[in-house]
């Protein structure tokens, strides 16, 4: 008997799925080699990366977007942001791969997917760090505001996947110029919450070990990291907090700012996210939501900084080190 279309479509999606897989061990604490003291901790970054790959073999065996969608938000509503971000990547690697002119990733993007709109432009980087690939097709692709949010993901897996050599070796690809290299300091910052285990001091050790001209940038995906996905304590993020210091502070209080967005905009906010943005910004999730709003509204459409950027230090400029007055 012929397949059926349907049926069709699923055993392509199925020989798909055993090409570009990823096996649910890559994202064991083990497997990567991280370094993680709390077991708690580990379970968590275990599921998020779980959820990731979920989201991920869903898009390559389910890439309609009504199909992918219903499956994606059968995961928890807390961490179904994850499993949009590794279906952004599926769905951008099978464009970038099919022979023809394809519109999976823009297609879910533009519609059923967009309330998750920054989670699934983040995949994106992960394809196009997975296959090598230029970035500046898909910066022109994506929206011209928060396209950069790519060169997060590009930096993530570069760090998830590869962490010795963008830590120890500091290795960043050469292909990525310009504001780039920042985006994907971000996405490395991000990273250290799962490399280090959201353990502050070797978050810290690790930073300082690179330039201190990439710092910022890189406590700014510490902060989103740790609002986002969280997993800590209120003194845990305290010592966060403190160990950024004056000079780090304001960019680890805007990565917090950005993860309230998110998460707000996605209608998936979780107590987490809440703590982070009253502990670190000292502000509601709908106040830190609201700031983002603020901060984004009339950004310059031309000039040598990106309107990404300025989006950026118009929120850190809201920020400063909160400094204990001595008594006399």
């Amino acid at each position: 008997m012929a397949a059926l279309p349907g049926e069709e479509k699923f055993m392509i999606g199925q020989i798909r799925r055993r090409l570009f897989g990823i096996s649910p061990d890559e994202t064991s604490i083990a497997r990567r080699g991280f370094t993680v003291s709390d077991p708690a901790v580990q379970t968590r970054l275990e599921t998020i990366g779980q959820t990731f790959v979920y989201g991920y073999h869903t898009a390559l065996v389910h890439p309609q977007p009504y199909a992918l969608a219903v499956a994606l938000n059968k995961v928890e509503r807390e961490l179904c942001g994850f499993a949009y971000e590794g279906a952004g990547m599926g769905l951008a690697l099978l464009d970038l791969l099919t022979p023809w002119p394809s519109r999976y990733l823009l297609n879910f993007l533009q519609g059923i997917g967009q309330p998750h709109a920054y989670m699934i432009q983040i995949g994106v980087g992960w394809a196009l760090a997975r296959l090598h690939r230029p970035v500046d097709g898909w910066l022109r692709r994506l929206d011209p505001v928060v396209n950069w949010l790519l060169l997060d993901g590009y930096g993530f897996h570069e760090t998830y996947f590869g962490w010795q050599k963008v830590l120890e070796q500091q290795v960043v690809p050469k292909h990525l110029t310009g504001y780039a290299r920042r985006g994907f300091d971000q996405g490395v910052g991000r990273a250290l919450w799962f490399v280090k285990g959201a353990n502050v001091d070797r978050i810290a050790a690790a930073i300082g070990a690179l330039p201190t001209a990439r710092h910022n940038d890189l406590w700014s995906g510490v902060g989103l990291a740790s609002a986002y996905a969280g997993g800590v304590s209120c003194s845990v993020l305290e010592d966060l907090m403190g160990t950024a210091g004056i000079e780090s502070f304001a960019p680890l209080a805007q990565g917090v700012v950005f993860a309230a967005k998110t998460r707000l905009h996605a209608g998936n906010p979780a107590p987490h996210t809440e703590l982070a943005t009253r502990v670190i910004c000292g502000l509601s999730l709908e106040e830190a939501a609201m700031l983002f709003d603020r901060a984004g509204q009339e950004l310059p459409k031309t000039g040598e900084t990106p309107a990404f950027e300025v989006w950026r230090q118009r929120i850190q400029q809201h920020f400063h080190y909160p400094i204990e007055e001595v008594p006399a």
